[in-house]
């Protein structure tokens, strides 16, 4: 079976609420997603995916099953790899502008207008880190219909997956850092009034208790939508991939919308190690343009 996608489907909108348009957003890690010269690259560890023509073909189906509207990426290494996956002729691809091997990035569904903002940096605090360099986050403003929503694609430090704030090894104080990063945004963010999401792989556990993510919630207010939820991809473990919405977006999003589309795990093909998360809005237009 292609892609189980679990979670019960929402109730269909009252006839008495304002006009909406319906919108898809996916997060999605594609695990060292590269061309065949940069998989061989010496500075790209050894033990990554090597994938062949048939396991971008067989990727390239689960993407076009997501049929979403824009798709935050991560571990992306160029967009010709990624135009295999999201056709161009279909949408629009974006990559973040580091000088490493792997990127976030956004495929956005064409017909919707962009803007592109300057890269979130300071998520990428040690670019020069010889092991495992870290991604600045991808920053667009997109238009739906007459609503805009600002659009912040992430993919953070791996290895510090719910240890407390108190902790001082591992990966903890890089991620710390990248959340310190994360409410200065969120606080240009409120105080701009803008309707915001932030996807990604956070490589957090989050719930609403976390301590990290209440540090960001004491910023602005944010709908996590990952939240009493376990994902079916891996056995049925905590998300690590999330989408946040805060402002106006916290109330378009669609009650019992999440869904994850699975991905195998112990395939013969070479995939990827995580998997798609999705959530769709009802974005109003009765607001004035």
């Amino acid at each position: 079976m292609v892609g189980a996608v679990f979670f019960v489907a929402s109730s269909p909108p009252s006839n008495t609420s304002p006009p909406a348009q319906t919108f898809k957003i996916s997060t999605w890690n594609m695990d060292w997603l590269l061309s065949t010269p940069a998989q061989n690259a010496p500075d790209v560890p050894p033990d990554i995916p090597h994938r062949s023509a048939d396991d971008l073909s067989a990727l390239a189906t689960y993407a076009q099953r997501l049929r979403s509207d824009l798709i935050g990426l991560q571990e992306v290494g160029d967009s010709a790899t990624l135009g295999h996956l999201f056709n161009p002729q279909d949408y629009q691809i974006l990559l973040s502008n580091d000088a490493i091997a792997q990127h976030t990035a956004l495929a956005v569904r064409r017909g919707l207008t962009i803007q592109r903002n300057p890269d979130v940096s300071t998520l990428a605090p040690d670019p020069t880190a010889a092991h495992h360099p870290l991604r600045s986050g991808l920053d667009i403003n997109v238009r739906i219909g007459r609503m805009t929503l600002r659009v912040l694609v992430v993919h953070l430090k791996t290895g510090c997956w719910d240890n407390p704030v108190s902790e001082t090894r591992y990966a903890c104080p890089i991620l710390f850092q990248q959340f310190h990063a994360l409410r200065d945004w969120l606080a240009e963010r409120a105080k701009n009034g803008e309707p915001f999401a932030i996807i990604g792989d956070f490589n957090r556990r989050m719930t609403r208790t976390d301590p990290l993510f209440i540090s960001l919630n004491q910023v602005t207010p944010l709908l996590l939508t990952t939240a009493g939820r376990a994902s079916p991809c891996l056995n049925g473990s905590y998300f690590i991939d999330h989408i946040l919405l805060g402002g106006a977006a916290q109330k378009w999003a669609d009650p019992n919308s999440l869904r994850v589309m699975t991905i195998p795990q112990n395939s013969t093909q070479v995939l990827s190690d995580h998997c798609p998360v999705s959530i769709t809005l009802r974005v109003p237009q009765d607001a004035p343009p």
